[in-house]
């Protein structure tokens, strides 16, 4: 048996034990087991992986295996992962351990919200192992359909309406992405859906310009791509905690990976050509998501339109198409990966004690909430590019590729990019300076008290992880590098008649 289908296999077996537990003692005792399986099996394959590419091992994938399971249409299912992925993958066990943390006291229907948040963990970890391009759509949906749920019954405020919305937009891009994917197999002739096949076999270009624009958009719409992000915020605004941190950490990674790992890899002359459109969305995009979150009042509002502007500057580094800025893009889907889960934890935990997320209705909460608050402090500096800290190092690597771009054009867009630094660091300091510092505006906020047991786990884990990615990004940069370098041997390889 494939090591791979562990990850699989791990977050089913706890669906089907969860439908035997009978308590919330039981619940809680199967996640925290999963979770740390997943962790465990994470942090193993990264030292098989770096040994083996160590030893020579120089194939795009490793650890490839293959099943066939619809013959009409070569759908198999065929397992690879390379450096990208198994960064992934580790970013998701950490976030799915983290989320169960954090919603230990989750209420009502305890055991069926871990079942749906399971089930969501086996879409994600399923699409980042495949390479088989239809069953990555599989579990695309599987990853996509659990979110109604968990915001509709679990979340707040305007729940209905954003679980509602967020589904819609998110599938109606969906099935521009399922027409890309058939039009890939049918165009290049190849005789799997596997992508380490259909690499060898030339998609016609002029069919490449309407494949690539289907899957990007596709994949891109999940990234926040601009200006199809409008779900994004409203989504994360009203789910619970943990759906917020796998949404926001994890799940809106599948859209950059997707256009990585598909769009540009598989149809680099038609990345070659259209990337100016999609640099201009996604550069305005940057900018655009960081200006919004100055505007907001709310937390979580506030943290998704910081994603926006994140996620569509890992978008913005793809489209640079060169190594070092596809490199940052990597770094940077781990950075905000592990700030934003951060931040959302942070604005639930604050939010289950002061009953309000207004940053206008809290003051001096430093004080009574000190490591918590520090925490966000440490969570903000990482945010907006503190050097030693994740957020430096995923952008500098971001902007340093997208200069080896010799074109004005595409430096001028990174300039403007650049500028979204100085606008995170006003909406971060200030939102800081609002509610943590200052007066104290509900006297009942004197009486709270700081983070839990459980809560200070989660929060250090993700602190470690971003301290981590800040101090020694250049472990990281090896274990990516010959992955990134088989997918810029194919950008820049010769062009097929």
């Amino acid at each position: 048996m494939n090591f791979l289908l562990i990850f699989v296999l791990i977050p089913v077996l706890m669906t089907l034990t969860l439908f035997l537990a009978r308590n919330r003692k039981q619940v809680l005792g199967i996640m925290v087991t999963g979770s740390i399986a997943l962790v465990v099996a994470s942090a193993y394959l990264v030292v098989v992986y770096v040994s083996a590419r160590n030893a020579g091992a120089s194939d795009p994938m490793l650890f490839t295996s293959h099943l066939m399971w619809y013959k009409p249409l070569n759908i198999g299912f065929s397992l690879g992962v390379d450096g990208v992925s198994v960064a992934m993958l580790c970013l998701s066990s950490i976030i799915v351990l983290t989320g169960t943390f954090t919603s230990w006291q989750i209420a009502p229907l305890t055991k069926e919200f871990f079942l749906w948040f399971c089930l969501l963990s086996t879409g994600v970890f399923g699409f980042f192992i495949t390479t088989d391009l239809f069953t990555m759509f599989m579990f695309y949906e599987v990853a996509l359909i659990p979110m109604y749920l968990l915001i509709g019954i679990w979340g707040s405020g305007k729940k209905e309406y954003s679980a509602m919305k967020l589904t819609l937009m998110l599938m109606g891009a969906s099935a521009f992405l399922l027409v890309g994917i058939l039009g890939i197999y049918f165009s290049a002739g190849a005789t799997s859906m596997n992508i380490l096949d259909i690499v060898k076999v030339h998609i016609p270009v002029e069919q490449q310009y309407l494949l690539f624009t289907l899957t990007f958009f596709g994949f891109g719409v999940l990234g926040a791509l601009f200006p199809f992000h409008t779900w994004s915020p409203d989504g994360h605004a009203s789910a619970p905690t943990a759906v917020s941190m796998l949404h926001a950490g994890v799940l809106m990674k599948l859209g950059g990976y997707g256009c990585f790992r598909v769009s540009i890899y598989l149809m680099p002359e038609a990345a070659e050509v259209l990337s100016p459109i999609f640099l201009i969305l996604t550069g305005t995009g940057v900018f655009y998501g960081a200006l919004a979150a100055i505007h907001q009042r709310d937390l979580k509002y506030i943290n998704a339109y910081s994603s926006v502007s994140h996620c569509n500057l890992v978008l913005f580094a793809i489209l640079m198409m060169t190594q070092t800025a596809m490199t940052g893009a990597v770094l940077q889907m781990l950075s905000h990966g592990l700030m934003t889960a951060l931040f959302f934890a942070l604005i639930g935990m604050i939010y289950g004690r002061t009953h309000t997320r207004m940053i206008t209705e809290m003051g001096g909460l430093m004080k009574v909430i000190p490591f918590l608050g520090a925490s966000f402090v440490i969570g903000g500096l990482a945010s907006l590019g503190l050097p030693g800290l994740s957020g430096f190092a995923a952008e500098m690597t971001i902007f340093i590729g997208s200069f080896e771009n010799a074109d004005l054009f595409r430096r001028i867009l990174t300039i403007i990019a650049i500028s979204s630094i100085v606008t995170t660091a006003v909406y971060i300091l200030r939102m800081v300076g609002k509610f943590l510092y200052g007066p104290m505006q509900d006297e009942h906020h004197a009486e709270i008290t700081d983070a839990k047991w459980f809560e200070k786990l989660a929060v250090i884990t993700l602190i470690a992880g971003i301290v981590y990615i800040g101090s020694f990004p250049l472990g990281l940069s090896d274990m990516l590098h010959d992955s990134l370098g088989n997918v810029m041997a194919q950008i820049n390889g010769p062009v097929a008649p």
